[in-house]
């Protein structure tokens, strides 16, 4: 069975989280998963959890997430002998962006991204920013050339999505493609199965 890390910052867009890793359990994968003390406010905020509750970011009371606490620098998270294959940040802020670009291990999320990274296995940020400060096209460069994946939450929408919910499934399904786990998400570009722009359409005629 896979094993995926994956961590959730104070950067808007806990839907893509949420849905990263109900992609995850429907895929039978071990979600490793920590989040930050913005990471936690940003649930509340946008998912209105009172507490991080791991089953609704599951999608379901019997699933494969398993909580680990942000300040644990001493868990098997932070060790190079556990294994797993691969670590997704979404969203990840800027000051985790940061702190991964300058080797900074102070809690679990940056110190499990350097060991990730000093055993050469997967590791894909998901920066939800905009714009982008001259000190964020740095750190890209900095960890760009250090091998990590940047994969900015820009969905596509060649596709003519109906819903917002199918806009933040792009973006989790091409996060999930990059750790190699198989999806159900509609994310494939084919020009002969192109739907009409209903939601396009919907906004033209709303605009003034």
């Amino acid at each position: 069975m896979m094993n995926i890390v994956t961590a959730i910052t104070g950067a808007s867009g806990a839907l893509y989280a949420q849905r990263f890793i109900q992609g995850l359990v429907l895929a039978g994968v071990n979600c490793h998963l920590v989040v930050s003390p913005l990471g936690r406010r940003l649930l509340h905020d946008e998912l209105g959890m009172e507490n991080i509750d791991v089953e609704a970011l599951a999608g379901s009371p019997t699933h494969t997430v398993t909580l680990y606490n942000y300040n644990d620098v001493g868990s098997k998270l932070a060790s190079g002998s556990f294994l797993h294959d691969g670590m997704v940040v979404v969203p990840c802020s800027s000051n985790t962006l940061a702190q991964v670009a300058h080797g900074l291990g102070e809690n679990l999320i940056s110190r499990a991204a350097a060991v990730t990274l000093k055993e050469r296995r997967r590791l894909v940020l998901c920066h939800r920013e905009m714009p982008l400060s001259p000190i964020d096209v740095n750190n890209y460069k900095t960890l760009s050339d250090s091998g990590v994946v940047l994969a900015s939450a820009n969905p596509g929408f060649y596709l003519n999505p109906n819903s917002v919910l199918e806009i933040v499934d792009f973006v989790a399904g091409k996060l999930l493609d990059l750790v190699g786990v198989k999806h159900g998400f509609d994310t494939r570009w084919d020009p002969k199965n192109i739907r009409p722009p209903a939601l396009v359409r919907d906004a033209g005629r709303n605009a003034i």
